[in-house]
C-alpha cells in the first residue's frame, strides 16, 4: 500500500471550496466508505489546529492570496490542541498550480523570541527554515500577525495520496500573538453553517474519490482561513 504523507518533494495539487453543513454530513458519511480517518484525531475523529500567520505592515501575504499570485510564499507557526509539546515552523508555498510544504520543529522559547522581534539567532541557525523565515523577517518586514483556531476532520485515501479535510468552527485572535495562551480571546471568521473542504493529492485524484466530490452545495471560491482570519484587521 503507497506511504501517504502530507509533503511531497514534487508538489501537491489542492482543491479548497466551502460547503454548507449539512453536505458536509452527507459527504463525509459516503467518504467513510472507502477512505480512513486520521489516526491523529480524537474520538470523535476531530482535532484542533492552532496556526500564527506572518505578514508585514503592507499586508503583503494576503495581497498575494487575494490577487491570486502564481508564485507566492506563506510562513505559519502550528500546533495541535493548544499544547506545545509539538511546535512546528511551516513555510506554505505556491508554484502555478502545485503546492509545497517544508516544515521544522522549533521550541516555545524560539517562538516568543521572534515573536517580539528577537531574530538575529536565526540568521546563522543549521534549520534552513528558520534561515529562510530569517530573511523574510529582515527584509520583507514580515513578522507574526494573528493567531486562527479551527477544529478539523481529516480522511485518507492511500491511492493518489489523497487526504481529504473538513475545517469549521474558523476562529481568530485579530492581531493578538500570543499563541500558547489557552485563553486567547477569538472571534468567529467562518459562517456558522458551512464548512471548509480541501482536497489534497498528488499526480491523480482516484475516480471513486471524485464522483463522491460532485457536490451540490458548493462554493467555488477558494476558502482562505488566513484572509478569512482578516477580515476584521
Amino acid at each position: 500500500m503507497p506511504i501517504q504523507t502530507s509533503f511531497n518533494p514534487n508538489g501537491r495539487k489542492e482543491l479548497k471550496h466551502a460547503i454548507s453543513k449539512a453536505e458536509y454530513y452527507v459527504l463525509r458519511t459516503k467518504l467513510l466508505h472507502f477512505m480512513r480517518r486520521d489516526l491523529n484525531a480524537g474520538a470523535d475523529g476531530k482535532y484542533l489546529i492552532r496556526s500564527t500567520y506572518f505578514d508585514n505592515f503592507d499586508n503583503k501575504i494576503l495581497k498575494e492570496k487575494k490577487e491570486g499570485f502564481l508564485n507566492r510564499d506563506k510562513y505559519r507557526i502550528r500546533i495541535y490542541g493548544l499544547s506545545d509539546h509539538v511546535i512546528n515552523l511551516e513555510r506554505k508555498s505556491k508554484r502555478n498550480n502545485l503546492t509545497f510544504k517544508s516544515k521544522c520543529n522549533i521550541t516555545r522559547k524560539e517562538y516568543e523570541k521572534l515573536r517580539v522581534g528577537d531574530i538575529q539567532w536565526m540568521e546563522n541557525d543549521e534549520r534552513a527554515l528558520i534561515q529562510d523565515l530569517y530573511s523574510e523577517m529582515a527584509y520583507q518586514q514580515i513578522k507574526p500577525q494573528t493567531v486562527v483556531d479551527y477544529e478539523r476532520e481529516a480522511l485518507m485515501y492511500p491511492y493518489g495520496n489523497v487526504r481529504v479535510t473538513f475545517d469549521m468552527r474558523v476562529q481568530s485572535s485579530l492581531q493578538n500573538t500570543d499563541m500558547f495562551n489557552k485563553h486567547l480571546p477569538m472571534v468567529d471568521v467562518l459562517e456558522p453553517d458551512l464548512v471548509i473542504l480541501e482536497v489534497k493529492y498528488d499526480e491523480y485524484l482516484p475516480e471513486v474519490i471524485k464522483l463522491l466530490l460532485q457536490l451540490s452545495d458548493t462554493r467555488q471560491e477558494a476558502y482562505s482561513k488566513y484572509q478569512l482570519s482578516r477580515m476584521y484587521g
